[in-house]
């Protein structure tokens, strides 16, 4: 194994054996392995400031070594760590927590369910209420999370429809796709097709701006949904909004920025759907509720409480002071403080208006759940998790306590990106994480959960551990900090089977050792990417159908991919080099491209998956192998197959182009046909070559499990 210290890296910077013991102690990674037969040393830079983002004083040789003193002192004396987990039928003796007390230590348990017990055995599934007392009088408190040993297998196979749902645009459609037409997809794609889910994009709060970051994976929020995504027609007091004059006007706003898309080849104007809709909903606010709906509405804000009053105050205060809390005033950059009090006082109406959209977004999505699972979905939904926060937003406000001051979220360098990544999100501490039972997560999942038949998860690996790049650093100058994946996973197991609801983890990239093998045996599904699923270990050749894992989602691509048809015909290499992303000649890069697909194309036809299309409707040779990509999956013991809902109109744009930001519109295209010209959401389900598509995946015995 080879030992390398970063580029560029002086000695002195190296990290000396106190600093390295002190950062291990926390979580902070002294190296990392780009590859098994490398390793790269993290600098002392990046210790540094990873511990001081956990309040450690590293400032000095001698307080590095005051704080390794307290640090092994705190781990030597302590009885419990903070959040201690016990999976539900194990013996106490096999949790390593519990039989590591000194003997004769009395336990007292308060369960979720008001409970008392004096033995770990037998406890209800939970986040329950630990006390050990040693015999020298010690005592610890600890919050004590019991799961269930893993999620359960998702019954037989289904297939389902992958797209981002504002690219979805119907002839009700506001300029963007909405819940409505998420509501109507799953409705027919169950009803019609037999298909067992829809996955779309993270639904997650942005930060409002001008114009508005239109990643859905940098959200202002995860917590609550966005209320761009709300059919305003579809909220009730709607129809009785007595100003219809002005209602007229906004339906006739609202349908020349959908012709702008759908006729025009404009594309989507996030900022402009927003702006319309909202106007729209102070309209529908003057309507009162009915004794039920405003029943409805008090329970749903006695459910949320603090959390979603935060929220609401920060978009009531952003509407004063703009999006980005760190420029406030600097009372105001408090939640907790007095002036933020006084301002969500004086901002009450607003603080309401911003509460009543949560809801009724919330009901919406209730609504779409409950649309597909009537259309006989036995998964519906899948709703995806971004793997952070946007820092000027409102999840970073209101809980900067557990957010690591100073830090982002990225990527190591590897042989696809020599320089790394940063994500520009804050990560979670996971101190703060285990001291408060680990409750902000909690009450995320909870949160999706209520109207999520499954969740995909960005970037799974963030249980485990996430590279922190320090402020005004380059990605190389990070380092890893772990995670407690045990309470991670316990957490996420527990909720999700209170929920009913699958789980799919964004496990795609390079991924530490056993982290895949962990996932699979709690039950997570991981997800596989038919380009990437190559025998990496032996001669790198596509790996046969019969070799792929069962515990996945498999698919021909995804939002951050070229379409199928893009990439069998090589234009996704003509678009990177038309914007200027190629690192190598042109002629190099498609003869690469063209070689890998040509690998692909020979393992089809030899499987004999390239038999034409049928249907009797003309279709291409094109057509014809985006079938064949799909009969591939099929052939997979994969548990659950999709299809990109692009693929079934022969759509050549990536929804989104990693790597560029101006150069190209990501985020705000609608699904296109070849000619790029844009496909509603009717023609979709009028479409000879999807309805082929679907043909092809159903005949091989895939429906709805």
């Amino acid at each position: 194994m080879t030992a390398q210290r970063p580029a560029g890296t002086p000695d002195q910077e190296l990290p000396s054996d106190d600093l390295s013991r002190l950062a291990e102690l926390h979580g902070v990674a002294t190296s990392y392995q780009p590859s098994a037969d490398r390793t790269v040393t993290a600098s002392a830079t990046a210790l540094t400031l990873a511990l001081a983002a956990l309040d450690v004083d590293t400032g000095t040789p001698a307080a590095v070594r005051a704080a390794l003193t307290a640090r092994e002192r705190q781990l030597r004396e302590r009885l419990l760590p903070p959040t201690v987990v016990c999976w539900s039928g194990a013996e106490p003796e096999a949790q390593a927590t519990l039989s590591s007390l000194p003997a004769g230590t009395r336990l007292h348990i308060e369960t979720e369910q008001g409970e008392t017990r004096a033995a770990v055995g037998q406890l209800p599934p939970g986040i329950h209420r630990l006390t050990a007392t040693a015999p020298d009088g010690r005592t610890a408190t600890s919050h004590l999370v019991v799961a269930p040993p893993r999620l359960p297998t998702p019954p037989g196979r289904s297939y389902g429809l992958l797209v981002q749902l504002y690219s979805l645009l119907s002839r009700r459609s506001w300029g963007m796709g909405d819940l409505g037409d998420l509501a109507e997809l799953a409705a027919w794609a169950g009803r019609a097709l037999g298909a067992g889910f829809v996955q779309v994009n993270p639904l997650h709060a942005a930060v409002p701006g001008a114009p508005t970051d239109p990643s859905p994976y940098r959200p202002s929020s995860r917590r609550f949904p966005d209320p761009v995504h709300l059919r305003v027609e579809e909220v009730p007091e709607f129809a009785y909004v007595e100003d219809r004059e002005r209602v007229r006007g906004l339906l006739e706003r609202a349908g020349r920025l959908r012709e702008a898309v759908l006729e025009k080849g404009e594309l989507i104007d996030r900022d402009a759907v927003w702006e319309a809709k909202r106007e729209a909903l102070e309209l529908v606010r003057e309507a009162p509720l009915g004794p039920g709906r405003r029943a409805a509405y008090a329970d749903f804000l006695a459910r949320e409480g603090q959390a979603l009053e935060d929220h609401a105050t920060w978009c009531a205060l952003a509407e004063v002071h703009g999006s980005d809390w760190l420029r406030w005033p600097e009372g105001l950059r408090d939640p907790r403080s007095p002036e933020t009090a006084r301002a969500r006082r004086e901002l009450m109406d607003r603080v309401d208006f911003h509460c009543r959209l949560a809801w009724l977004t919330d009901t919406q999505l209730t609504a779409a759940q409950r649309a597909a699972r009537e259309a006989g979905m036995p998964v519906g939904i899948v709703h995806d998790l971004a793997v952070g926060v946007h820092p000027e937003g409102a999840d970073a406000w209101a809980q900067q306590d557990y957010f690591a001051a100073g830090m982002s979220v990225g990527a190591p360098p590897d042989a696809f990106n020599a320089r790394g990544q940063d994500w520009g999100l804050p990560p979670w501490r996971p101190d703060r994480l285990a001291e408060s039972g680990y409750e902000p997560y909690r009450r995320l999942l909870q949160a999706l959960f209520r109207y999520a038949g499954a969740l995909r998860i960005d970037h799974v690996m963030g249980l485990f551990r996430l590279w922190w790049v320090p402020q005004g650093q380059a990605p190389t100058e990070g380092t890893y900090v772990r995670y407690d994946a045990e309470a991670m996973l316990a957490i996420l197991v527990l909720e999700a089977s209170r929920a009913g609801a699958v789980v799919i983890g964004e496990d795609l990239g390079t991924v530490e050792p056993g982290v895949r093998e962990t996932l699979r045996s709690r039950g997570v599904l991981g997800t596989s990417v038919l380009w990437f699923e190559r025998d990496w270990d032996g001669d790198g050749r596509p790996l046969p159908p019969e070799s792929w894992r069962a515990d996945c989602l498999a698919t021909a691509t995804t939002h951050d991919l070229p379409p199928t048809a893009a990439r069998l015909t090589g234009e996704h290499v003509e678009l990177r080099d038309r914007l200027g992303l190629l690192t190598r000649p042109l002629e190099q890069e498609r003869a690469e491209a063209a070689a890998d697909t040509g690998e692909w194309l020979e393992l089809l036809s030899r499987l004999g998956l390239l038999r034409g299309t049928g249907g009797g409707h003309g279709t291409c040779e094109e057509e014809a192998e985006i079938q064949a990509v799909h009969r591939f999956l099929l052939r997979t013991p994969a548990r659950m197959v999709g299809i990109w809902l692009p693929d079934g109109v022969g759509d050549r744009r990536p929804q989104n182009l990693p790597g560029t930001w101006n150069q190209y519109p990501n985020w705000r295209l609608p699904i296109a046909d070849a000619d790029g010209r844009a496909v509603t959401l009717e023609e979709l389900a009028a479409s000879p070559r999807v309805r082929a598509l679907v043909e092809a995946v159903r005949g091989g015995g895939v429906g709805r499990g």
